[in-house]
């Protein structure tokens, strides 16, 4: 995709490594970029149900193209909701492994046209003269975490083993499980966004990313945290979806030690989490849940233990 120009879009907001505001952005916050775009629209639709049909109209979420540049060459495209999408460049960066440090990320500028948005970034120079030698040209669909890999080793990238990170009781994971349900704006209005939530534990969920694809979520989700100095030792991530393989790499990369999804993880991602000592918990609904990798981390609570 080529970058727009200046004349061509509208320069949303730029942020400059240590300029980021302190403390950690609000559960339900959803940013605050100069112009807000929409994240749903309505649409007029016919409704069937028992062989009647209504004419109504429908909240659908938006998804947009989104170009991550780095130094002026395109890196990749992802559609995304296109909402805190500095955060998105953040998390991305790190999470694939680009730049090690949030230090590497010199700044962040956001353009936005009528149908598409650039993200261009710059990190350090050693950075991206080892992103040009592993350089990938990818088109990212909203459901593809790895995508356009070149190499098998540009998509399976060897993570280190993730800290001690926190203890975390099943009546503190199924709280959150239950809190996660009211913090999901986005998806209250169209049903069809991924969440991912970062929670201490005995303090709750702290912050929520939505997004139309469940690894964007993560990202930003990472962004918005690694912006405001989180430590990651500190907590947890909980997300709406599956546990696929990139989710849990994504995750080990940052140093997050534990996490937990909605729905099913894959045989790949149970391998990468009990390779790195990643805590991996799946099927987290309001009264169950099944842990795949690396159980210590999460204790039964005096109520459970007590049944």
């Amino acid at each position: 995709m080529k970058p727009l120009l200046p004349s061509e879009s509208e320069t949303v907001r730029k942020i400059v490594a240590g300029e980021t505001p302190s403390g950690t952005a609000s559960a339900t916050e959803p940013g605050a970029p100069v112009r807000a775009l929409p994240v749903s629209s309505e649409i007029s639709v016919e409704r069937w149900s028992q062989g009647e049909v209504t004419h109504k109209t429908d909240q659908v979420a938006e998804e947009m193209p989104v170009a991550l540049v780095y130094h002026g060459v395109p890196h990749v495209v992802m559609l995304a909701t296109p909402a805190n999408l500095e955060d998105f460049a953040v998390g991305f960066s790190l999470s694939e492994g680009l730049v090690g440090r949030p230090d590497e990320i010199r700044s962040v500028e956001v353009t936005v046209g009528e149908e598409a948005a650039d993200v261009m970034i710059t990190v350090a120079w050693d950075r991206f003269s080892a992103l040009l030698q592993r350089r990938r040209n990818l088109t990212g669909r909203t459901g593809c975490g790895l995508c356009g890999a070149e190499t098998a080793d540009d998509a399976i990238r060897e993570v280190a083993p993730v800290p001690p990170g926190p203890s975390v009781t099943t009546a503190d994971l199924h709280s959150a499980i239950e809190q996660l349900g009211t913090m999901q704006p986005i998806n209250a209005r169209t049903g069809s966004v991924h969440a991912a939530a970062w929670v201490i534990p005995g303090r709750g969920i702290q912050l929520v990313r939505e997004d139309v694809g469940r690894h964007n979520a993560l990202d930003k989700a990472i962004g918005a945290l690694v912006r405001a100095g989180t430590d990651f030792t500190s907590g947890y991530m909980l997300i709406t979806s599956r546990a696929s393989f990139e989710m849990v790499q994504k995750s080990a990369t940052v140093g997050i030690s534990f996490l937990a999804a909605f729905s099913a993880p894959t045989a790949f991602a149970v391998r990468l989490a009990r390779k790195s000592g990643l805590t991996l918990v799946a099927f987290a609904r309001r009264d169950r849940h099944v842990v795949y990798a690396n159980p210590g981390r999460l204790t039964e609570s005096s109520a459970s233990a007590a049944l």
